[in-house]
């Protein structure tokens, strides 16, 4: 393995900038070799982000399969609108790279499956890009609910909320064809993704209400859900809060314990059984998903976030999407995916 691992950014708009940022702080095990990004308006604030940070700034290639063929790399951060995902994956692990991908993983569950069994036949690794599973928070929190401590798992309840339909109007995030959803597909995928990992099971039956809002996705959901083991699980995602806001809460039930965090990951606080109050949990910080990406790469944390996570995500949110479709029929989502 190269000292430092060679990277194709691939989409350079406001999300992929953030990361950029992170992977800047990390020039001792990342190289970002080079872009992949269409549109000069985007190119050249993602410039002024290699400027501001004294470091040049790499050669952009728009075309994707003419960067695959003419540049030696080890891994590739895909950051574009979600109907490219699957395509733009494929390609880069049939071309050999290991594959960081930007929320949500695909646009169903179909294409879910799909990049699964490509994973298996290059033998690439995969990893989306979940803040919250990628987070030291979420996968401590994981391993206590799963070590027994705790007790069996009866309900979640989450909630993520966000000025979202303001900022996002006329942009590609509200087109369906592009997007594959509203709110609870963009950043209500967090709070999905986190939610399926916390639960570490198949969800067995689902209910939901979607409001557009005068858009053309959904921009207001809620969620009644029933676990494979029987748990209950509710979810609430509100785009339309007011200005300046996005934030997230998940609480965990047990028979022994209450368990708070966030969809990102944001914090971790514990009250068992007996105690008098909730305390914070004490975990490794974190630079974020492109680091502990690294990490998995390296063969020193197991993949927290696979594509089969992706999977079980993309089969809650398409019963989910049938729900809504039936204004709240009970779906079951055992059928999606196969």
């Amino acid at each position: 393995m190269q000292s430092k691992v060679r990277t194709a950014m691939i989409g350079c708009g406001g999300m992929s900038r953030h990361h950029i940022r992170q992977m800047l702080q990390q020039q001792s095990t990342t190289e970002i070799t080079v872009l992949c990004e269409p549109s000069q308006e985007q190119l050249a604030r993602t410039e002024a982000e290699f400027e501001a940070a004294g470091v040049p700034c790499p050669p952009n290639e728009p075309d994707l399969n003419a960067l695959l063929a003419n540049y030696e790399l080890d891994a590739a951060f895909i950051v574009t609108p979600h109907v490219y995902h699957h395509d733009q994956t494929q390609a880069c692990m049939q071309a050999g790279l290991d594959v960081l991908l930007e929320k949500p993983m695909v646009m169903n569950a179909i294409e879910a499956r799909s990049l699964i069994e490509i994973m298996r036949q290059t033998g690439r690794l995969l990893t989306v890009a979940f803040p919250g599973s990628l987070s030291p928070n979420i996968r401590t929190a994981v391993d206590l609910l799963r070590s027994g401590e705790l007790g069996s798992l009866l309900t979640i309840s989450a909630v993520v909320w966000q000025s979202w339909r303001q900022g996002t109007l006329g942009s590609w995030r509200q087109d369906p064809a592009i997007s594959g959803g509203g709110f609870l597909f963009d950043t209500g995928a967090h709070m999905l993704n986190t939610v399926v990992d916390l639960a570490g099971e198949e969800f067995d039956e689902v209910s939901a209400f979607f409001n557009n809002r005068g858009t053309p996705v959904e921009i207001l959901a809620t969620i009644n859900a029933r676990l494979k083991s029987g748990a209950f699980v509710t979810m609430h995602g509100n785009g339309d809060a007011i200005k300046h806001n996005c934030k997230s809460m998940i609480r965990v039930f047990t028979e022994k314990a209450i368990l708070n965090t966030g969809i990102w990951g944001e914090l971790l606080e514990l009250q068992k059984d007996g105690e008098t109050e909730i305390k914070p949990v004490d975990t490794p910080p974190s630079l974020g998903v492109w680091e502990q990406f690294l990490a998995v790469r390296r063969g020193e944390l197991a993949n927290p976030c696979p594509p089969e996570v992706g999977l079980r995500m993309a089969k809650l949110y398409d019963a989910i999407k049938a729900s809504a479709a039936q204004n709240g029929v009970i779906v079951r989502c055992d059928q999606f995916g196969q």
